[in-house]
């Protein structure tokens, strides 16, 4: 019997919708496989079928403008890239350049450009001076000063000498040491600034950079000397500092203390004690480094610490070459009083025929200084370098 519409159950004779076809899910994971394979397919085919002339080594990009006179490569512009090879990388040239590889990004054209070095203190195209070294003997401590083979003596070879005229030779001569070089920054730029060449200059063992103030000075045709520090009377309250030479020590001690003194620069004619007054009083303790000053070549200067000093009679006896200071110019620092000592001093090479003036490198003192010398040829005396006025004295 066909069901009636009383007995069928409400909704069984509704028509069914269409199913809707599932959605393709894809996730995070899988896309990111995805770039990551499309990207490694770009690299092969890169590595395949282009030519790279850099190689893969490391790079930096450089504004390099072809020197003057180059022929500049077609196309490529004023940007390269330049290639950082330390291990190839070429040394210094001399002049204060070095040479750098400019390699051309698209040809890898190769291209030697010379560019300022920039070392503090170097003049570009300004040679160092360096020490001879026939005049040079190995020591624990460094090179220190010797005779050469062929009998070269560094207070001949170092020597800045003028050249007189006839009338000059007959004139009294005035040599000016300034001491303590390399000590104070300040005195130590004016004296560089405004003392004239015939100015010699002591440099102390402990200033900074005394290697290269020692090489300008040089540069510049003052004559160099070493100052030596010795004991004075009230050591150590008043200590002259490191490797100081002292009458208690034995000769051999205070000869390797010399040789370590020496050893901290080169190019000086001589040396010149510093302090010292009891130290230079003592011929058993003088003597030693009298004889080791003697037998390298040198002079020595006496700064004048003591009245008894002893040390122009262990030069006579050495044939040493030896000079010692007449007046110290700045004992009392003032301008009034150093133009004194410089009054003082003119007398003395007046009635001597030469007088020797130091000073220490202090601003007040090198201004006065730098006046007097302008003017002090005027007046009927000349200037000249520590070696013009130091001589060997004959033996006692």
């Amino acid at each position: 019997m066909a069901p009636d519409e009383l007995n069928t159950p409400l909704g069984q004779d509704k028509p069914k919708k269409p199913s809707k076809p599932e959605k393709l899910s894809i996730g995070i994971p899988q896309l990111l496989a995805g770039v990551l394979g499309l990207s490694g397919a770009v690299v092969i085919g890169w590595a395949a079928f282009v030519n790279d002339p850099l190689g893969g080594e490391p790079t930096a990009v450089v504004s390099a403008k072809p020197e003057a006179g180059a022929p500049a490569e077609a196309g490529t512009g004023e940007m390269a890239v330049a290639k950082i090879v330390s291990k190839e990388t070429p040394p210094p040239t001399p002049g204060g350049t070095q040479t750098v590889t400019i390699i051309d990004g698209s040809s890898g054209q190769r291209q030697e450009v010379a560019i300022p070095s920039n070392q503090p203190g170097a003049a570009p195209g300004a040679p160092k001076p360096a020490a001879d070294p026939r005049l040079l003997e190995t020591t624990r401590h460094g090179a220190i000063p010797k005779i050469g083979p062929d009998g070269a003596r560094p207070s001949t070879v170092y020597a800045k000498p003028r050249q007189l005229s006839a009338a000059e030779k007959s004139t009294p001569r005035i040599g000016i040491i300034v001491g303590s070089v390399g000590i104070s920054a300040s005195g130590t730029a004016d004296a560089f600034s405004n003392l004239p060449a015939a100015v010699s200059f002591a440099l102390a063992p402990y200033g900074a950079d005394v290697d290269k103030l020692a090489a300008r000075a040089r540069s510049e045709n003052h004559e160099v000397l070493l100052q030596v520090p010795m004991e004075p009377f009230d050591f150590p309250n008043n200590d002259p500092g490191p490797q100081t030479l002292l009458a208690s020590l034995t000769s051999d001690q205070n000869i390797d203390r010399l040789h370590w003194l020496m050893s901290r620069f080169q190019g000086y004619v001589g040396l010149m004690n510093y302090m010292g007054a009891r130290f230079i009083t003592s011929e058993q303790a003088l003597g030693p480094v009298m004889r080791d000053v003697a037998k390298r070549g040198l002079i020595f200067i006496d700064d004048g610490a003591s009245s008894r000093s002893v040390a122009g009679q262990i030069a006579g006896g050495q044939n040493l070459p030896f000079a010692k200071t007449d007046i110290v110019l700045d004992a009392v620092p003032t301008p009034v009083e150093v133009d004194r000592a410089l009054a003082r001093l003119e007398a003395i090479a007046r009635d001597n025929g030469s007088a020797v003036g130091f000073a220490t490198a202090q601003p007040a003192t090198v201004a006065r200084l730098a006046e007097w010398a302008q003017k002090v040829e005027s007046r009927g005396f000349v200037l000249v370098p520590i070696t013009m006025i130091a001589v060997k004295p004959k033996s006692s």
